[in-house]
């Protein structure tokens, strides 16, 4: 990212267009995707698959259909779905919004790429920290902290005016962008069946993108309806607190099963 974004803002000085530039930072990306798909290739092993001689795909659709048919069966499973719906929505969209966000305040795109940049910057060594911390707490437990912090973010924006506010913002979401995903991911493959992993992490990935469009829709209606961008992006509050306590219900269900 630092060098793509130094090729960008760099453009002008080196003889190239921005477009240019551009496309080079793609072709650049697509390359470190490469390299570092390289040793997972070399060392990883599937250990639960299904083996399907013929007709994969029609079979692929029969193991979903009955995946979907049974989840609600696996309480603790479907209301953790549930909750990840809806508060990893919240967490995308504020993602996605940022530079739209950082706009309506004034920021200029250097400004906003600069941002995003201190966003990975941070996020880098809290992912880091949450991993740590999973060694010595359960994701049932850390998962809450997440999903309140990014509650706190909400009501931040909302009264969010400066511009050095948003950068505060985007160091607070650093911190806690890569800790929610990945707990997510590591809470989930301990409450599923091994032996169906592929269509389970199937639905959890659908939920995942999937959910994209409630976030961006509830920060719209909230916008146009009063006109301030920050009761928009402070409306997403409702996603995290649903989230919340649907994750509390899954892990009662969790602790009862």
């Amino acid at each position: 990212f630092v060098v793509c974004l130094g090729l960008v803002l760099g453009a002008g000085s080196i003889g190239i267009s921005q477009m240019t530039a551009l496309n080079l930072a793609l072709l650049l990306t697509a390359a470190w995707w490469l390299l570092t798909t390289l040793p997972l290739l070399k060392s990883y092993k599937q250990l639960y698959y299904v083996e399907v001689e013929k007709h994969a795909v029609r079979q692929s659709f029969a193991r979903i259909g009955h995946t979907l048919r049974h989840l609600p069966e696996d309480k603790q499973v479907f209301w953790f779905l549930l909750a990840f719906f809806c508060y990893i929505d919240g967490v995308y969209t504020i993602i996605d919004m940022a530079t739209a966000y950082g706009t309506a305040l004034g920021l200029d795109t250097t400004g906003l790429l600069l941002a995003l940049l201190v966003t990975q910057i941070v996020a880098f060594p809290s992912a880091l920290i949450f991993g740590r911390l999973s060694n010595k707490y359960p994701s049932a437990k850390l998962i809450p902290v997440c999903i309140a912090a990014y509650a706190g973010i909400a009501v931040f924006a909302f009264f969010l005016t400066r511009q050095w506010q948003f950068w505060v913002l985007a160091v607070i979401v650093g911190m806690f962008q890569g800790g929610v995903q990945a707990l997510s991911r590591s809470h989930f493959a301990k409450i599923i069946p091994p032996e169906k992993s592929g269509e389970y992490f199937g639905l959890f990935d659908i939920c995942g993108k999937g959910a994209s469009f409630l976030g961006t829709m509830i920060v719209s209606v909230g916008s146009q309806l009063t006109g301030s961008a920050n009761v928009g992006v402070g409306s997403l509050i409702v996603l995290f607190i649903v989230g919340f306590v649907l994750f509390r219900v899954s892990c009662r269900q969790g602790e009862t099963a």
